[in-house]
């Protein structure tokens, strides 16, 4: 039975346990130069109808280096630009193809595409989702701190896509998350209420920053207008101030704290250019670290979870 990523929620502890590993070991052998062409033969299309470069990119690098073919299929180009119905394409294409990678606004649309396609769907991002960011995220946060157990993390700033999906991650895999936001900004309610319903460790939202990276091992920010919300930049850029993440926000959380932001960065804004420069910064790494998690992925729905 074929699995997708629709959202973190889809994947049991084991699962994304196992993910966990196959990244580590698959990039250990890749900095051996050792290469596994796992997907030969095999065939994934990235269906994107928003920007991306890490994304795109990390995704497409995992599937040539496991031997495989990605292949890019901007919507505009698809039959979906004139209303073809989403069970139709999604039919056809589990046809030619042996996963699909989708990064649209829509979730619906995507639980559509899972619900109606006989291959695994893999959510690169949408208007509330960001699963594979998280994952390829935690996998730095093991790399640095040996582990997610026992972790706080502390959100700062905006309750988007990628805080709903480090929700849903702290719901299965238990660490400690608090997320600072603007009242007016904080996650979606329901996803939430389901989660601290559903967690083993603790989920709080608060709107004081200073208090959520008390004690923190990790502070993630990202930008304050997402994809889509570029008309309301000046309006929210007042209402996030004293959301920035500067030294002064980082001194008050654990001294060996990570400092991770999924990019593109808006120095100034939500991250001072000397925090995301210095010495407590991962972003790099977490970057690189989506090209590893992505192989896991692609291995793990298209060869060992069928």
């Amino acid at each position: 039975m074929k699995v997708d990523i629709t959202t973190l929620s889809d994947l049991s502890k084991e699962q994304i346990d196992i993910l966990f590993a196959n990244a580590l070991e698959g990039k250990k052998k890749q900095k051996q130069g050792i290469l596994e062409p796992k997907l030969q033969g095999r065939t994934v299309g990235l269906v994107f109808d928003k920007p991306s470069t890490r994304t795109r990119v990390s995704f497409e690098a995992a599937m040539i280096q496991l031997g495989g073919v990605p292949m890019y299929i901007n919507t505009k180009d698809t039959q979906l630009i004139r209303k073809e119905p989403i069970e139709d394409t999604a039919r056809v294409l589990s046809r030619y193809l042996d996963a699909l990678v989708v990064r649209t606004y829509s979730q619906e649309l995507l639980n559509d595409l899972a619900r109606e396609s006989s291959i695994p769907i893999v959510n690169a991002l949408t208007d509330i989702y960001h699963p594979c960011q998280i994952l390829s995220d935690l996998l730095t946060v093991i790399e640095v701190k040996g582990g997610y157990e026992g972790v706080k993390v502390a959100w700062v700033g905006d309750g988007n896509n990628v805080a709903h999906s480090w929700i849903n991650a702290a719901s299965v895999l238990g660490f400690d998350l608090v997320l600072a936001c603007p009242k007016e900004h904080q996650p979606l309610g329901w996803i939430v209420e389901k989660a601290q319903r559903e967690v083993k460790g603790s989920i709080r939202v608060i709107s004081d920053p200073k208090k959520a990276v008390e004690g923190a091992d990790v502070i993630y920010t990202d930008v304050w207008a997402s994809m889509g919300q570029e008309s309301e930049s000046r309006v929210r850029r007042t209402a996030f101030q004293g959301y920035t993440v500067d030294q002064t926000l980082v001194d008050l959380a654990a001294k060996d704290v990570m400092v991770m932001h999924c990019l593109p960065a808006h120095r100034g804004e939500e991250i001072s250019e000397d925090v995301l420069e210095g010495p407590n910064s991962v972003v790099w790494d977490q970057a690189e670290n989506k090209m590893h998690m992505h192989k896991a992925i692609l291995d793990a729905l298209i060869r060992l979870w069928k």
